[in-house]
């Protein structure tokens, strides 16, 4: 059984309008470029997640360094009123001899308490004969002085204390107004 003419004819026209490897080849190519843009744009994905991973081990690097930091602030802070009555009762036993030995005692316990603090970072602050700052210095009286230039301090009443960059405690100053004045 021959194929007619006709059928013959429809079977080519088939083949050259549809053929089976054609339409395949296409889909095929389309497939693969599919594939490689979608394998971009997951490495793309991850990327980013991987920056963002390393951007949130840094953040978190940094606060919790900036916690440590706080709370050693804490800590300093409440031990600066003891470091003070410390001070305090030394200059009150050096008016008494007989105390010597205690009093050499409790020096060793305020230097080591000093060295201590200096370890974690807290700076003490004794601004005399420096020019008055108000950022770190609390002016608790002024004073004529010829010897200590107009705004500088003259003596430390209290010591300041900075931790890192941070201000624990403003030193009370009291601050030069200059010579003083003859009113004749």
């Amino acid at each position: 059984m021959k194929d007619s003419p006709e059928e013959t004819k429809e079977a080519v026209d088939s083949n050259e309008n549809g053929r089976a490897d054609a339409p395949e080849a296409v889909p095929e190519l389309s497939e693969l470029e599919q594939a490689q843009a979608e394998a971009a744009e997951m490495k793309s994905h991850y990327l980013r997640a991987v920056a963002d991973l390393e951007n949130y081990r840094k953040r978190m690097a940094r606060e919790k360094s900036e916690i440590l930091r706080s709370a050693a602030g804490s800590v300093i802070e409440s031990l600066l009123p003891v470091l003070d009555n410390l001070k305090l009762g030394l200059q009150a036993a050096e008016q008494h001899p007989e105390a010597k030995d205690v009093t050499e005692g409790f020096k060793m316990v305020e230097e080591q308490l000093r060295r201590t603090l200096a370890e974690q970072g807290a700076e003490e602050l004794l601004p005399d004969g420096e020019a008055f700052d108000p950022n770190l210095h609390e002016c608790i009286a002024q004073q004529a002085s010829d010897d200590i230039p107009e705004d500088h301090v003259i003596s430390t009443i209290r010591s300041g204390f900075r931790l890192n960059d941070r201000l624990l405690r403003a030193a009370n100053v009291i601050v030069s107004n200059g010579p003083a004045k003859n009113d004749a």
